[in-house]
This record gives structure tokens, sequence and C-alpha cells, in this order.
């Protein structure tokens, strides 16, 4: 969108916005308060609470609204067409006066928090294939029930099912699309070869010192998490092990936190959320993966740099304890 097209959609949101309270509260006129700019929606402040609505997928909004709306010292009211459920259950974590509401055309319904996703288990079939991705240098391991092999923590494997045959094959490459590419130009390499080649031309891009390269410019906090591994008393643990996220991940290309699970060096278990970059919503996150990992304590691994006020803010605020250990740049 051009920036006339975003203003338009910014005016069309407030005024749904306050359509949407108005006929809530059951109002003969629109609410008083001030619309304010709010990047993933609109908002509207009020005397007595702050209303915000987020515009599409809100799955990691409820950071940002925590953040932007403690200005103003009001109860909050959430407003979201979809994944509210998911909204709802971190919501849940943090005492604060927020409320989450589901939006179903005009009308507010209270949104009721979805259960953490089930357990996945990998086909037996594809679980076989993890020797052949460690014997060739990868990190072979399940995340939400796919196998996959990582090298420092940027994903070059997958074992998946044949499209024709059904029966499982290990697919090399970064996404399904460089997956398919390679298996037009090397096909007939054997895969242990191919994975090999791969790996070696990879990992030299994951060092700390690595000029900037696609390789490294993807997936850094798995990089960060892989890292921790080696050595987790570098960030206070004793073991540490991947575990799966709060939500499946979609897009190898976006930054998302990533998990661990182990013992801190007080005996404490605890969950590791890795973040590379400023995220506002990684606290929700952190907690969300507590929850589902059974445990009672989430540490937020990131640059210094990284880590912001309204993190720490957030952190209060949360009903499991969340504290932070930095990496270096």
């Amino acid at each position: 969108m051009n920036d006339a097209d975003l203003e338009r959609r910014s005016r069309l949101l407030s005024l749904k916005l306050r359509a949407l309270v108005r006929d809530h509260l059951g109002l003969a006129s629109d609410p008083e308060g001030s619309s304010e700019m709010f990047g993933l929606g609109a908002a509207l402040v009020a005397a007595d609470a702050t209303w915000v609505l987020i515009d599409g997928d809100s799955s990691r909004s409820l950071g940002p609204v925590l953040a932007w709306t403690s200005r103003f010292g009001n109860p909050v009211h959430l407003l979201v067409e979809q994944e509210s459920g998911l909204v709802a259950r971190r919501a849940q974590f943090f005492h604060s006066a927020i409320t989450v509401w589901h939006v179903d055309d005009r009308t507010l319904t209270p949104a009721v928090p979805v259960p953490h996703l089930p357990e996945a288990v990998a086909k037996p079939e594809h679980v076989a294939m993890m020797e052949l991705i460690s014997s060739s240098g990868a990190d072979a391991l399940i995340e939400h029930g796919i196998v996959v092999g990582e090298v420092r923590g940027l994903e070059m494997c997958r074992v998946v099912d044949d499209t024709y045959s059904g029966e499982a094959r290990l697919e090399v490459g970064m996404g399904v699309n460089d997956r398919e590419a390679f298996l037009m130009v090397h096909g007939e390499l054997p895969k242990e070869q191919a994975l090999r080649n791969v790996i070696e031309a990879v990992a030299i891009h994951r060092e700390p010192d690595a000029m900037v390269h696609p390789f490294n410019q993807f997936g850094a906090e798995r990089m960060h998490r892989w890292r921790a591994m080696q050595a987790p008393q570098s960030i206070g643990f004793t073991t540490l092990s991947p575990a799966d996220p709060p939500v499946r991940r979609t897009n190898l290309k976006d930054a998302v936190p990533c998990v661990a699970v182990g013992k801190t060096s007080d005996g404490e278990a605890a969950v590791a959320v890795f973040v590379h970059g400023i995220d506002l919503d990684v606290v929700p996150f952190a907690v969300d993966a507590a929850s589902r990992c059974g445990v009672n304590r989430a540490v937020i691994v990131a640059r210094a740099k990284d880590i912001t006020a309204s993190m720490h803010k957030m952190a209060e605020w949360a009903s499991i304890p969340v504290t932070f250990s930095t990496i270096p740049s």
C-alpha cells in the first residue's frame, strides 16, 4: 500500500472501532475519546478505557498492545478477528487489566483461550532418517512432528512424504522452493553426499565473524540457540535441548523466536526463548512457551541492544517469572 492507501485504511479502521464500541456499549452516538494511531490497527482512548482493534492476524499483537497502552493507565479492551483464542490464552498470563474480545461482524464476544497444540509425533519412517542426517554432519531434530536437519540453526533438509508414492524421502535445501530446485539440479547425488556438500557450503557462513551472506541472514535466533546448546552455562543453564515453540513456523525466512528447555544453574526447570532483533511480543511468546513445556520460568535470550524497557515492564506483569540473558552482538 502507498501512503494514501494506508491513511484511508487507518480512517476506516478508526470508524469501524468506534462503531464496534458504540454497539457493544449500547450508546446512541459515537463514544467519547480520541482516535490514536496504532501500527497494527486502530485505537480509541477514552477516559475510563483504551480500546484497540487489530487489523488482520493478531497472533503476535499482545506484546505491542501491552507496551503501547501502558502509557494511558486504563483497562485495555483488545478486539481481534483472527487468532482470538491464542491471544486470550497468552493474555491470561499477565497481571494486567486487559480483556480480549472476538469480533464477529458487528458483535463482540469474550475470546475463549484455546488449548496448546497437541504433541505431534513424527512418523517412524521419518525418524529412521535422523541417523542419515546426523551422520552427514547436520543436527537432526523434530519440531511439531517434522524431522529436519539444521546446520548451526539453519534448516537445510527436511523429511517429507512423496506426493505420488507416499514414501518418506529426504529433501535438501532451505525452504520448499530451494528443496525443489536442489532436487532438479542435484537429484543424482547420493543423499549423504548431497547433505555433506550443503553442510560444508553453509557452515562457514554461520561463524560469528563471517561476512554478510544469505546463509547467515536467516534463522539468526536459531543460531543463537545452537551456540547456547554447545555451552549452556553461557546463558545460565546446565542442560539445554530444543523444544517445540507454542505455534508452528510457517516460513523459514521470517524471524520468529525459538525455544529450548533445560535446567538453570540453580536447578530449576525453565525454557530459554531466543530472539534476534527487537521483538515486542517475545514476553507473551515466552510465557506461552513455558506453559506449553510445563515449566514455571522463562529466560529470554537476546542481544543487550534488543532488550527494551517495555520488555522488562511486561516481564514484571507476567504471572510466570521471566528473566533475561544477554549474548554478544
